[in-house]
């Protein structure tokens, strides 16, 4: 039987996230926001570039770099989601908490987000944490046309 142009590999990382979306969404144990990391120092830094697309439901693409202890490491963003509407670019930069070694960074995060683009103008914070205990907050600037109020999850994975 051919592929048909099916990559397996998405499929299942599509999968992946569908059950952890469903996972996380039952468990409550994913704390995001200010009160998360109050009283905290960054263990280190992000920069990341992804594209996402909505329409009731997200996908997201994307590549950035971890700053851990003076290194830099580079990973790849691909996720998808629940809630939005519309296509944007986003350019994000953030600290990142609880991470005392590198090997903690990559895996599924759950998001919670808000925010909105219209052109060049843009606002809104995301809030990112993985299994181990990791905490991204990013600020975000977007570009493009949409619209998003949701959560979803995202896999990062180190180049």
């Amino acid at each position: 039987m051919e592929n048909a142009g099916i990559d397996s590999g998405r499929l299942v990382r599509a999968i992946v996230l569908g059950a952890v979306l469903l996972a996380l969404g039952c468990t409550g144990n994913v704390k995001l926001g200010p009160d998360a990391v109050r009283g905290r120092t960054p263990d280190g830094y992000v920069e990341m570039k992804t594209v996402a697309a909505a329409y009731i439901g997200s996908g997201t693409a994307g590549d950035g770099t971890l700053f851990h202890r003076g290194r830099e490491y580079r990973f790849t963003v691909g996720g998808l989601g629940i809630g939005g509407l519309g296509v944007s670019e986003m350019q994000a930069t953030g600290e990142v908490y609880g991470m005392s070694d590198v090997a903690q960074f990559a895996g599924a995060y759950a998001q919670g987000r808000y925010g909105f683009a219209i052109g060049t103008a843009s606002g809104g914070d995301l809030w990112l944490q993985n299994g181990a205990g990791v905490i991204m907050h990013l600020k975000a600037k977007r570009e493009g046309l949409m619209l998003t109020l949701g959560g979803d999850a995202v896999v990062i994975t180190m180049k």
